[in-house]
């Protein structure tokens, strides 16, 4: 008698051992198969790839289910070269990260260094090796303004290749320079329809000598030669 319950302890051990073996295998085997192995960016430049790369490649070896998402889009918004970014889970253990890549839309100098303004707002040091022709921003830019100006310029009939630069007052107002080298001196409360106006003006014949024309006033237009 002594010697079957001896027995049916054993089995049950046996059985319940096998059952925690069996368990612990397959959370390891899950690990495994879940663990993002591969991360694929497409959208940037090959060293701009290259530099993301380097600082989302700590969510490699990690479980595809508990990985941070705020923390990888906190990482690809890091890259000042990101307009937009979409990030896809590809199970079991891939990442795909489908970048749209910021517009630039002019240049502006900051403690004697050049630097890209782009459509996303931010500024990128520009690097000796780019050669890049935008119009040029003087004064203490603000970008949230200049993207304002882009915005109104772009729905206007203005022509961004004709323009060389543009200068910022802290009074939120801009003055506008063509490549011809007409001076146009913008108000603070601008629309498109303004600059629609100065389009038209700029192409009638009677203003073809002109260097400065001063729309600051309003219903006014003063005119320099």
């Amino acid at each position: 008698m002594m010697h079957q319950r001896i027995s049916r302890k054993i089995i049950i051990y046996l059985f319940l051992f096998t059952i925690l073996a069996s368990v612990n295998n397959l959370k390891y085997i899950n690990l495994q198969i879940f663990k993002i192995d591969q991360i694929n960016i497409s959208g940037l430049d090959n060293i701009d790839n290259t530099n993301l790369h380097e600082s989302i490649k700590n969510f490699k070896n990690k479980n595809i289910f508990l990985v941070d998402n705020f923390e990888i889009s906190k990482n690809i918004n890091s890259n000042n070269f990101v307009e937009e970014f979409k990030v896809f889970k590809e199970y079991p253990s891939t990442i795909n990260i489908n970048i749209i890549k910021t517009n630039f839309l002019g240049i502006t100098k900051i403690n004697n260094i050049d630097y890209l303004i782009g459509s996303n707002g931010k500024f990128i040091k520009k690097t000796d090796k780019q050669i890049i022709k935008l119009p040029f921003i003087f004064g203490s830019i603000n970008v949230d303004e200049f993207l304002i100006l882009n915005e109104f310029l772009n729905k206007s009939n203005f022509e961004l290749s004709k323009i060389e630069s543009f200068y910022y007052y802290q009074s939120k107002r801009w003055d506008i320079k063509t490549k011809k080298g007409l001076i146009i001196r913008l108000p603070s409360e601008l629309n498109v329809n303004l600059l629609n106006e100065v389009l038209q003006i700029l192409e009638d014949e009677k203003f073809k000598d002109i260097k400065t024309l001063d729309f600051r006033q309003k219903n006014q237009i003063i005119t320099y030669e």
